[in-house]
This record gives structure tokens, C-alpha cells and sequence, in this order.
């Protein structure tokens, strides 16, 4: 009988746990979507200030921010595995290896700046309200 209390007790933590998480990702992803209008809106507006159009230039932005949220998963995932992760090769063969994110990080952020420098853009300055600092 307690096992079957502290089982259905572990289920409901489980559950939870779950609900917490999906809320704490939708705040998440929230917040980046807004942050990512921001920047679209700042990089839209840049290009207006130059004078350049186009739906060439619309695109080269979207992609730029396509790269951005990219760029917050591999982050996201650094900060959740570490830069090293273990691997598995057989039922006794382990070890360590780096986290592919770490270096494709370095080569999403590369592509930004360099989608940046051919539209003659600057990334903006945003302010991270303390609100999203916390979560």
C-alpha cells in the first residue's frame, strides 16, 4: 500500500515537473519571439534609413533571424548538456566527446555577421527586460 501512495506521489511530481517545464519553455519561447520582432523591426528599420529595398533585403533579414533563434537553441543546448556530452558505442564502451553546438555556434554567429556586413547593417541594441533574465 505505501509503495503504491509514494508511486502515484512520484507521478504527480513527474507531471508536475512537466507542466512546469512547458510553461517555463512557452515563457521562453515567448520572450524570444518578441525579442526577435524587435530585432527585425530595428534591422527593417535600418534599411529603410539607408534606402535600401527590396524583397531581396526582406529575405536576407528573415534569414538573419532564422539564424538568431537557431543560434538560442545551440545556446540552450550548451547550457543543458555542457560543452562535453558522453556517447555510447557499445554496452561497455563509453565516453566523452565535444557538443557539436558548441561549434556549430561559432559558425551560426559567423553567418550573422556576415548577413549583417553585406546589408551594411549593425545588430541593434536591445534591452533584456529583468523580467527574462530570470528564467
Amino acid at each position: 500500500m505505501k509503495k503504491a501512495k509514494l508511486s502515484v506521489k512520484k507521478a504527480k511530481l513527474s507531471v508536475k515537473k512537466d507542466k512546469d517545464k512547458k510553461d517555463i519553455d512557452q515563457k521562453l519561447k515567448k520572450s524570444r519571439n518578441t525579442q526577435a520582432n524587435k530585432i527585425r523591426k530595428d534591422l527593417m528599420e535600418q534599411l529603410k534609413q539607408k534606402k535600401i529595398t527590396g524583397n531581396h533585403y526582406k529575405d536576407l533579414v528573415e534569414d538573419y533571424i532564422k539564424l538568431w533563434h537557431i543560434k538560442n537553441m545551440l545556446i540552450d543546448d550548451v547550457e543543458e548538456r555542457g560543452v562535453q556530452v558522453e556517447y555510447k558505442n557499445g554496452q561497455h564502451q563509453w565516453g566523452h566527446r565535444k557538443n557539436d553546438s558548441v561549434t556549430e555556434l561559432t559558425r551560426v554567429n559567423n553567418q550573422m555577421l556576415k548577413l549583417l556586413a553585406d546589408l551594411g547593417l549593425k545588430a541593434s541594441d536591445l534591452e533584456i527586460p529583468e523580467d527574462d533574465e530570470e528564467l
